[in-house]
Protein backbone atom coordinates (compact mmCIF):
# COMPACT_ATOMS: atom_id res chain seq x y z
CA UNK A 1 0.00 0.00 0.00
CA UNK A 2 1.42 3.32 -1.20
CA UNK A 3 2.39 5.49 1.88
CA UNK A 4 0.94 8.95 0.63
CA UNK A 5 -1.54 11.27 1.31
CA UNK A 6 -4.35 12.38 -1.37
CA UNK A 7 -4.44 15.84 -1.81
CA UNK A 8 -7.00 18.27 -0.90
CA UNK A 9 -6.64 16.43 2.47
CA UNK A 10 -5.22 18.56 5.78
CA UNK A 11 -2.47 16.49 6.00
CA UNK A 12 -1.19 15.73 2.37
CA UNK A 13 2.83 15.37 2.41
CA UNK A 14 5.04 16.41 -0.13
CA UNK A 15 6.56 13.47 0.15
CA UNK A 16 5.86 9.50 0.22
CA UNK A 17 6.60 8.84 3.96
CA UNK A 18 9.05 5.77 4.03
CA UNK A 19 9.30 3.60 7.58
CA UNK A 20 12.84 4.21 7.61
CA UNK A 21 12.43 7.80 7.68
CA UNK A 22 9.89 7.94 10.44
CA UNK A 23 11.23 5.18 12.68
CA UNK A 24 14.37 7.82 13.58
CA UNK A 25 12.06 10.63 13.97
CA UNK A 26 10.17 8.99 16.61
CA UNK A 27 13.11 7.42 18.02
CA UNK A 28 14.16 10.89 18.35
CA UNK A 29 11.32 12.59 19.93
CA UNK A 30 11.05 9.97 22.49
CA UNK A 31 14.99 10.48 23.04
CA UNK A 32 14.33 13.94 23.65
CA UNK A 33 11.69 13.22 25.79
CA UNK A 34 13.91 10.87 28.09
CA UNK A 35 16.44 13.05 28.10
CA UNK A 36 14.40 16.33 28.88
CA UNK A 37 12.79 14.57 31.71
CA UNK A 38 16.41 13.39 32.97
CA UNK A 39 18.19 16.60 32.62
CA UNK A 40 15.64 18.80 33.64
CA UNK A 41 15.03 18.06 37.41
CA UNK A 42 14.70 21.28 39.04
CA UNK A 43 15.18 21.83 42.61
CA UNK A 44 13.27 19.44 45.02
CA UNK A 45 11.94 21.70 47.22
CA UNK A 46 10.81 23.84 44.64
CA UNK A 47 8.79 20.59 43.06
CA UNK A 48 7.42 20.13 46.47
CA UNK A 49 6.00 23.33 46.88
CA UNK A 50 4.40 23.10 43.91
CA UNK A 51 3.12 19.66 44.35
CA UNK A 52 1.20 21.32 48.11
CA UNK A 53 0.09 24.04 45.72
CA UNK A 54 -1.99 21.92 43.69
CA UNK A 55 -3.01 20.07 46.67
CA UNK A 56 -4.13 23.21 47.91
CA UNK A 57 -5.99 24.38 44.44
CA UNK A 58 -8.06 21.15 44.37
CA UNK A 59 -8.98 21.35 47.58
CA UNK A 60 -10.78 24.76 46.64
CA UNK A 61 -12.25 23.66 43.97
CA UNK A 62 -13.41 20.49 45.88
CA UNK A 63 -11.44 17.84 44.04
CA UNK A 64 -10.31 15.34 45.55
CA UNK A 65 -10.59 11.77 43.51
CA UNK A 66 -6.68 11.20 44.27
CA UNK A 67 -6.85 9.98 47.66
CA UNK A 68 -10.00 7.42 47.78
CA UNK A 69 -8.53 6.22 44.40
CA UNK A 70 -5.14 5.70 46.33
CA UNK A 71 -7.00 4.22 49.66
CA UNK A 72 -8.67 1.81 47.24
CA UNK A 73 -5.89 0.83 45.39
CA UNK A 74 -3.41 0.16 48.29
CA UNK A 75 -6.44 -2.02 50.03
CA UNK A 76 -7.04 -4.21 46.94
CA UNK A 77 -4.13 -6.04 45.30
CA UNK A 78 -6.28 -7.09 42.74
CA UNK A 79 -6.79 -3.33 41.43
CA UNK A 80 -3.33 -1.85 42.45
CA UNK A 81 -1.19 -4.47 40.93
CA UNK A 82 -3.41 -4.37 37.55
CA UNK A 83 -3.16 -0.79 37.93
CA UNK A 84 1.07 -0.52 38.50
CA UNK A 85 1.01 -3.16 35.21
CA UNK A 86 -0.79 -0.38 33.50
CA UNK A 87 1.20 2.68 34.25
CA UNK A 88 4.55 1.08 33.58
CA UNK A 89 3.83 -0.35 30.49
CA UNK A 90 1.05 0.70 28.51
CA UNK A 91 2.38 4.23 28.18
CA UNK A 92 4.97 2.68 25.77
CA UNK A 93 3.27 0.15 24.26
CA UNK A 94 0.23 1.70 22.70
CA UNK A 95 1.06 4.56 21.79
CA UNK A 96 3.79 3.20 19.38
CA UNK A 97 1.12 0.32 18.24
CA UNK A 98 -1.16 2.93 16.76
CA UNK A 99 1.42 4.59 15.00
CA UNK A 100 2.18 2.04 13.17
CA UNK A 101 -1.35 1.05 12.50
CA UNK A 102 -2.16 4.59 11.15
CA UNK A 103 1.25 4.33 8.91
CA UNK A 104 -0.31 0.84 7.23
CA UNK A 105 -3.35 1.18 7.06
CA UNK A 106 -4.70 5.08 7.66
CA UNK A 107 -1.33 6.48 5.90
CA UNK A 108 -3.33 9.51 4.46
CA UNK A 109 -3.86 10.75 8.01
CA UNK A 110 -0.64 9.92 9.70
CA UNK A 111 1.64 13.10 9.21
CA UNK A 112 -0.93 14.99 10.70
CA UNK A 113 -1.59 13.10 13.76
CA UNK A 114 2.10 12.22 14.34
CA UNK A 115 2.69 16.12 13.87
CA UNK A 116 -0.06 16.43 16.93
CA UNK A 117 2.02 13.79 19.29
CA UNK A 118 5.18 14.95 18.74
CA UNK A 119 3.92 18.85 19.02
CA UNK A 120 2.25 18.03 22.13
CA UNK A 121 5.46 15.87 23.12
CA UNK A 122 7.60 19.17 23.16
CA UNK A 123 5.01 21.14 24.99
CA UNK A 124 4.85 18.72 28.13
CA UNK A 125 9.13 19.30 27.75
CA UNK A 126 8.70 22.55 28.36
CA UNK A 127 6.02 21.96 31.69
CA UNK A 128 8.44 19.74 32.95
CA UNK A 129 11.16 22.64 32.60
CA UNK A 130 9.45 25.63 33.93
CA UNK A 131 7.23 23.51 36.87
CA UNK A 132 9.13 20.41 38.47
CA UNK A 133 6.19 19.13 40.34
CA UNK A 134 6.56 16.89 42.84
CA UNK A 135 4.02 13.64 42.63
CA UNK A 136 1.83 12.98 45.39
CA UNK A 137 4.09 9.29 46.11
CA UNK A 138 6.48 11.30 46.94
CA UNK A 139 4.94 13.79 49.49
CA UNK A 140 5.19 13.33 52.94
CA UNK A 141 3.65 10.54 54.22
CA UNK A 142 1.20 13.01 56.50
CA UNK A 143 -1.03 13.89 53.51
CA UNK A 144 -2.36 10.11 53.19
CA UNK A 145 -0.54 9.35 49.91
CA UNK A 146 0.92 5.62 49.38
CA UNK A 147 3.05 4.32 46.61
CA UNK A 148 1.57 1.75 45.20
CA UNK A 149 4.50 0.96 42.96
CA UNK A 150 6.74 0.65 45.70
CA UNK A 151 4.04 -0.97 47.72
CA UNK A 152 3.68 -3.68 45.28
CA UNK A 153 7.33 -3.78 43.85
CA UNK A 154 7.50 -7.59 44.42
CA UNK A 155 4.82 -8.39 41.52
CA UNK A 156 6.88 -6.35 38.65
CA UNK A 157 9.95 -5.10 37.47
CA UNK A 158 9.97 -1.38 39.00
CA UNK A 159 11.26 -0.50 42.10
CA UNK A 160 10.48 2.60 44.39
CA UNK A 161 11.30 4.99 41.77
CA UNK A 162 8.10 5.27 39.11
CA UNK A 163 8.07 3.42 36.96
CA UNK A 164 11.70 2.76 36.28
CA UNK A 165 13.10 -0.64 35.93
CA UNK A 166 15.21 -1.57 39.49
CA UNK A 167 18.66 -0.06 39.74
CA UNK A 168 17.67 2.79 37.10
CA UNK A 169 15.68 5.23 39.41
CA UNK A 170 18.29 7.52 39.23
CA UNK A 171 18.28 7.57 35.23
CA UNK A 172 14.26 9.71 35.44
CA UNK A 173 13.14 12.77 36.66
CA UNK A 174 10.17 11.40 39.49
CA UNK A 175 9.35 15.44 39.54
CA UNK A 176 8.14 15.81 36.14
CA UNK A 177 4.39 15.20 37.16
CA UNK A 178 2.92 18.66 35.37
CA UNK A 179 1.52 18.03 32.72
CA UNK A 180 0.56 14.01 32.70
CA UNK A 181 1.47 13.07 29.32
CA UNK A 182 0.25 9.79 30.56
CA UNK A 183 -3.01 11.37 29.91
CA UNK A 184 -1.88 13.31 27.53
CA UNK A 185 -0.90 10.70 25.13
CA UNK A 186 -3.92 8.18 26.00
CA UNK A 187 -5.86 11.18 24.88
CA UNK A 188 -4.45 10.79 21.71
CA UNK A 189 -4.91 7.26 21.28
CA UNK A 190 -8.33 7.79 22.04
CA UNK A 191 -8.90 10.38 19.50
CA UNK A 192 -7.38 8.43 16.54
CA UNK A 193 -9.25 5.47 17.49
CA UNK A 194 -12.33 7.19 17.80
CA UNK A 195 -11.95 8.78 14.72
CA UNK A 196 -10.32 6.61 12.44
CA UNK A 197 -11.74 3.03 13.91
CA UNK A 198 -14.37 1.80 11.99
CA UNK A 199 -15.39 -1.05 14.45
CA UNK A 200 -17.47 -0.80 17.57
CA UNK A 201 -14.44 -2.48 19.39
CA UNK A 202 -11.90 0.33 18.49
CA UNK A 203 -14.52 2.81 19.83
CA UNK A 204 -15.03 1.38 22.98
CA UNK A 205 -11.11 0.93 23.56
CA UNK A 206 -11.00 5.09 22.56
CA UNK A 207 -13.38 6.03 25.37
CA UNK A 208 -12.12 3.70 28.31
CA UNK A 209 -8.05 3.80 27.29
CA UNK A 210 -7.71 7.59 28.22
CA UNK A 211 -10.45 7.18 31.09
CA UNK A 212 -8.85 4.30 33.02
CA UNK A 213 -5.43 5.94 32.62
CA UNK A 214 -6.74 8.85 34.39
CA UNK A 215 -7.91 6.67 37.05
CA UNK A 216 -4.60 4.60 37.35
CA UNK A 217 -2.34 7.55 37.25
CA UNK A 218 -4.16 9.28 40.26
CA UNK A 219 -4.62 5.70 42.15
CA UNK A 220 -1.39 4.95 42.16
CA UNK A 221 -0.32 8.31 43.20
CA UNK A 222 1.72 9.55 40.64
CA UNK A 223 -0.51 12.37 39.31
CA UNK A 224 -2.89 15.00 40.65
CA UNK A 225 -6.45 15.31 38.88
CA UNK A 226 -4.60 18.99 37.81
CA UNK A 227 -1.77 16.98 35.75
CA UNK A 228 -4.02 15.07 34.21
CA UNK A 229 -6.35 17.95 32.94
CA UNK A 230 -3.45 19.56 32.03
CA UNK A 231 -1.98 16.73 30.31
CA UNK A 232 -5.62 17.29 27.72
CA UNK A 233 -4.81 21.09 27.43
CA UNK A 234 -1.33 20.33 25.85
CA UNK A 235 -2.92 17.84 23.40
CA UNK A 236 -5.29 20.55 22.81
CA UNK A 237 -2.58 23.10 22.61
CA UNK A 238 -0.80 20.41 20.15
CA UNK A 239 -3.91 19.85 17.87
CA UNK A 240 -3.97 23.69 16.90
CA UNK A 241 -0.28 24.08 16.90
CA UNK A 242 0.12 20.97 14.06
CA UNK A 243 -0.87 22.77 11.02
CA UNK A 244 1.56 25.73 11.88
CA UNK A 245 3.98 23.26 12.54
CA UNK A 246 3.36 21.34 9.35
CA UNK A 247 3.86 24.51 7.07
CA UNK A 248 6.87 25.37 8.80
CA UNK A 249 8.27 22.13 7.71
CA UNK A 250 6.95 22.12 4.29
CA UNK A 251 8.55 25.73 3.83
CA UNK A 252 11.97 24.11 5.60
CA UNK A 253 11.56 20.87 3.04
CA UNK A 254 11.21 23.54 -0.16
CA UNK A 255 13.67 25.95 0.67
CA UNK A 256 16.50 22.67 1.86
CA UNK A 257 15.44 20.33 -0.87
CA UNK A 258 17.38 17.05 -0.97
CA UNK A 259 20.04 17.01 -3.05
CA UNK A 260 19.20 14.44 -6.23
CA UNK A 261 22.01 13.46 -8.96
CA UNK A 262 20.83 14.46 -12.24
CA UNK A 263 21.38 11.70 -14.89
CA UNK A 264 22.43 13.25 -17.78
CA UNK A 265 20.48 12.19 -21.28
CA UNK A 266 21.63 9.81 -23.68
CA UNK A 267 22.54 12.22 -26.92
CA UNK A 268 22.74 9.23 -28.96
CA UNK A 269 19.21 8.76 -28.53
CA UNK A 270 17.35 11.66 -28.86
CA UNK A 271 17.40 13.42 -31.81
CA UNK A 272 18.91 10.68 -34.25
CA UNK A 273 16.87 9.30 -37.45
CA UNK A 274 15.93 5.72 -37.47
CA UNK A 275 17.85 4.15 -39.92
CA UNK A 276 16.11 0.61 -39.81
CA UNK A 277 12.67 2.16 -40.02
CA UNK A 278 11.41 -0.87 -38.15
CA UNK A 279 12.95 -3.38 -40.15
CA UNK A 280 15.22 -6.20 -38.65
CA UNK A 281 18.39 -8.26 -40.15
CA UNK A 282 19.68 -11.47 -38.95
CA UNK A 283 23.05 -11.91 -36.75
CA UNK A 284 25.72 -11.08 -39.65
CA UNK A 285 23.63 -9.70 -42.26
CA UNK A 286 24.56 -6.51 -44.33
CA UNK A 287 21.73 -4.11 -44.70
CA UNK A 288 21.57 -4.82 -48.77
CA UNK A 289 22.22 -1.84 -51.05
CA UNK A 290 18.81 0.58 -52.05
CA UNK A 291 17.41 -0.42 -54.82
CA UNK A 292 13.99 0.28 -56.58
CA UNK A 293 11.45 -1.47 -55.88
CA UNK A 294 10.89 -4.33 -58.88
CA UNK A 295 7.63 -5.28 -60.28
CA UNK A 296 5.52 -7.40 -59.10
CA UNK A 297 5.95 -6.61 -55.47
CA UNK A 298 2.79 -5.49 -53.89
CA UNK A 299 3.41 -3.14 -50.82
CA UNK A 300 4.17 -4.86 -47.06
CA UNK A 301 6.28 -7.20 -49.35
CA UNK A 302 10.24 -7.23 -49.85
CA UNK A 303 12.39 -8.84 -52.91
CA UNK A 304 15.20 -10.69 -51.90
CA UNK A 305 18.78 -9.62 -52.10
CA UNK A 306 20.47 -10.78 -55.35
CA UNK A 307 23.55 -13.06 -53.93
CA UNK A 308 25.66 -10.32 -55.57
CA UNK A 309 23.94 -7.54 -53.25
CA UNK A 310 24.61 -9.99 -50.69
CA UNK A 311 27.56 -11.48 -51.10
CA UNK A 312 29.01 -14.79 -51.35
CA UNK A 313 28.45 -17.21 -48.89
CA UNK A 314 25.70 -15.14 -47.12
CA UNK A 315 22.32 -16.81 -46.25
CA UNK A 316 19.30 -16.29 -48.33
CA UNK A 317 17.08 -14.24 -47.11
CA UNK A 318 13.72 -15.46 -45.41
CA UNK A 319 10.57 -15.00 -47.43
Amino acid sequence: MPHTETPGTEAAPATRLRWWTELPLILLVYACYSAGRLVVRGDVSDAVDHGLAILRVEKALYLNAEHPLNRLFTREPWLGIPADFWYASLHYLVTPAILVWLFRSRAVHYRAARTWLMTSTFIGLIGFTLLPTCPPRLLDASHGFVDTMAHYSAYGWWGGEASAPRGLGGMTNQYAAMPSLHVGWALWCGVILWRYGRTRLTRTAAVVYPLVTTIVVMGTANHYFLDAAAGAAVMGAGLLLAPAVMRLADRAKTRFPPRSSVVPADSSATGSPIVSAGCQTSAGERIPRQRHPEPGYGPGTEPGASPSDAGEGAPAPAR
